[in-house]
């Protein structure tokens, strides 16, 4: 059954202890991304009612990375990028000690978990599909917007032919393989946290085959139209 987890406060040390149980656990790579920062009240704003958070409403997000028209704040490799991914424990600790707010990253594909995301609407929908049907999903997390399954390693090939055989694959069906990245629990990003609803079981967490929840999850997606945001939204 699936169940978004409740709300709970998550620590500095939270961050650290999940990034590295993914990278020497489960022998995931990890990177630290940008962190969210509120932007600095402008004086026309000061007066506006707030929603009890004493944060205005309107409030923009801004990014540590530092460009003002960042397309997701906080949600995106920084320092280091990418290809420093890694499993090696020092590493990981070194990096959450220096940046404890960092979210945690996973660089998919390669030896790496790869992803397909969609929709939220449409993920949980989704869900309830392949319950229906009996087939079984590993890892599954859920941003404030969309739903992302872990699966097993592709290369571009191999999904190229899968893709090949469909008449429609939706622009809302996004696929996360070699060079991409997802967020991981327990992230937090601008318009929400990050949350495992099934969380990796085990020391070498099972990963389906993306073959076997591709037609579920593009009937799925056809339904939910594209709005644009990126995955970190």
């Amino acid at each position: 059954m699936r169940e978004i987890l409740g709300r709970r406060r998550v620590t500095r040390r939270g961050r650290r202890s999940a990034a590295l149980t993914c990278a020497t656990r489960w022998r995931w790579p990890v990177v630290p991304g940008a962190e969210p920062r509120e932007r600095p009240a402008r004086s026309s704003r000061r007066l506006l009612p707030t929603s009890g958070t004493g944060r205005a409403d309107d409030a923009e997000m801004a990014c540590s990375c530092g460009l003002p028209d960042c397309a997701v704040p906080g949600a995106h490799p920084f320092d280091p990028d990418l290809l420093a991914a890694t499993t090696d424990a020092r590493m990981v600790r070194w990096w959450w000690t220096r940046r404890p707010d960092a979210p945690v990253l996973l660089a998919t594909g390669g030896r790496a978990p790869c992803a397909l995301s969609l929709p939220l609407d449409a993920g949980l929908r989704a869900l309830d599909a392949f319950e229906d049907l009996r087939v079984r999903t590993g890892p599954v997390l859920a941003t404030p917007s969309r739903l992302v399954l872990l699966v097993r390693p592709y290369d571009l090939p191999e999904l190229g032919e899968l893709l090949h055989t469909r008449d429609r694959v939706p622009s809302s069906l996004r696929f996360h393989g070699d060079g991409g990245y997802v967020p991981l629990p327990p992230t937090r990003l601008p318009a929400g946290p990050v949350r495992w609803l099934r969380a990796p079981e085990g020391d070498e967490p099972w990963l389906p085959g993306v073959e076997g929840l591709l037609d579920v999850l593009v009937e799925a997606s056809i339904s939910a139209p594209d709005s644009g945001d990126r995955l970190a939204h």
